[in-house]
């Protein structure tokens, strides 16, 4: 990021994470503010950098979460990483290299078509490997639930998620609703425990690399051995765990897989720059291109 303020960014931030969805006149009133110096704060990094998105229970929803990793050949990692972003269902993808060469995929599968994932990872590569994952530490709860609202609902968790604080005027004119009856929706969301709250976050532009681990153990040290990177731990069922370190391409690259590679038996780095344009398709339509329009359930990851 450049020309910016970075205490002005984590003023923001923390103001914003207070307050998500309150009005800027809301807020300056709340904290005791000046109203017009938080507005020229927020119109300058609102939206290019801090963004306000929604968080959702995805296990409410019947969906389970899924990481694959697929072998392409590099003149054809374009073509699939596009043809993989088509589908709905296929949240996340990245270009890798390690145990696998071609692209490490997030997936949300309904509960009830988990038997259909090898079909779908076929229509990409011959091989390939994924793995059911979940938060660490696991919670054990394996209450998944289903898709039972409208479709509209579907539209306005896909607003929300691009953009939080999005204009309940505008929200309303979008849905074909009313104020108040999108008041109701959200507020439905969240007693069915579905929307969990909000998130303020700065646009990650320094870690452009990861490191990538999958360990059968997850030794007691190594969270405290990486604390100065920005790490994530998954629960792999029944294999293991997940590791992901996060840090920049202006870094050593083989210092970090030397660092790493103790720790995990199967390494892989990410390239996240590689397929960002691919890996930003349909940004606002996640939700509402899973579920079918009568909002009977979601239509099959096998349509894609």
């Amino acid at each position: 990021m450049q020309d910016v303020n970075p205490e002005e960014i984590q003023f923001l931030v923390e103001i914003l994470n207070k307050h998500p969805t309150e009005s800027l006149k809301r807020i300056a009133e709340l904290e005791s503010l000046d109203y017009y110096k938080l507005t020229r704060v927020y119109n300058r990094y609102y939206g290019k950098y801090v963004f306000v998105n929604a968080l959702y229970d995805i296990k409410k929803l019947g969906l389970k979460s899924y990481i694959a990793f697929v072998s392409v050949p590099k003149e054809r990692l374009r073509e699939v990483a596009a043809r993989m972003r088509e589908n709905p269902f296929i949240l996340d993808v990245t270009a890798m290299f390690g145990f696998k060469n071609g692209i490490s995929a997030i997936l949300h599968v309904p509960k009830d078509q988990v038997d259909l994932l090898d079909e779908v990872m076929k229509n990409y590569s011959d091989d390939y490997e994924y793995y059911e994952v979940r938060a660490y530490p696991p919670s054990n709860d394996d209450d998944f639930g289903g898709w039972n609202l409208s479709y509209q609902y579907a539209v306005l968790m896909d607003i929300l998620k691009w953009d939080a604080r999005t204009p309940l005027s505008e929200i309303a004119r979008e849905l074909g609703k009313s104020r108040p009856t999108v008041r109701f929706m959200i507020k439905t969301l969240m007693q069915k425990g579905i929307l969990i709250g909000y998130i303020a976050t700065v646009e990650n532009t320094e870690h452009d690399r990861g490191v990538l681990g999958i360990a059968s153990e997850l030794r007691e040290d190594v969270l405290s051995r990486f604390a100065e990177y920005e790490i994530n731990v998954g629960v792999l069922l029944g294999v293991g765990y997940l590791l992901e370190w996060y840090f920049s391409s202006k870094e050593d690259l083989a210092q970090k897989l030397f660092e790493f590679s103790g720790y995990v038996e199967k390494l892989a780095i990410e390239y996240f720059d590689m397929l960002a344009d691919v890996r930003d398709m349909y940004p606002r339509q996640r939700f509402s291109r899973m579920v079918r329009r009568d909002g009977k359930g979601y239509r099959s990851i096998l349509e894609f």
